[in-house]
């Protein structure tokens, strides 16, 4: 299954783990396919190593980059911006419509009003569990 991950869910899978680690195991194992952008991927990679010291930020990189090269890279072909009042979102909403793919989130509302007049879905966590669990 093709997905777009917010920054929230990747950050919040790899320091807290619960439902939203799980969506990370299913990205290592291959059960989805995040589609990530080039700014998407920068996006991820400013929130996992803010504050960090060199070692840890070393770390992180390391991680990040394994679990990038199991995604699909989408080119931006077509750009909305802006659609969201925090612009970083804008980089997860471009990323889904070029890549026809689902946004998953734990900030829907972020999210609804773009979603309405552009025509993409939204999935929480749960959402993603649920149909991850009956595949």
């Amino acid at each position: 299954m093709r997905v777009v991950l917010d920054t929230n869910i990747l950050f919040e899978g790899l320091t807290r783990k619960g439902l939203c680690g799980g969506i990370v195991d299913s990205w290592v194992s291959g059960r989805i396919t995040p589609c990530v952008s080039t700014a998407l991927a920068l996006e991820y990679e400013a929130v996992l190593t803010r504050n960090q010291s060199s070692i840890q930020r070393e770390k992180t990189l390391k991680v990040l980059q394994a679990l990038l090269d199991r995604a699909e890279f989408v080119p931006i072909a077509f750009s909305y911006r802006p659609q969201s009042p925090d612009p970083n979102d804008d980089f997860v909403i471009d990323c889904a419509i070029n890549a026809s793919a689902p946004i998953v989130t734990s900030n829907v509302r972020d999210f609804r009003g773009a979603a309405g007049r552009l025509g993409f879905e939204i999935m929480t966590p749960i959402d993603l569990a649920s149909i991850l669990g009956k595949g």
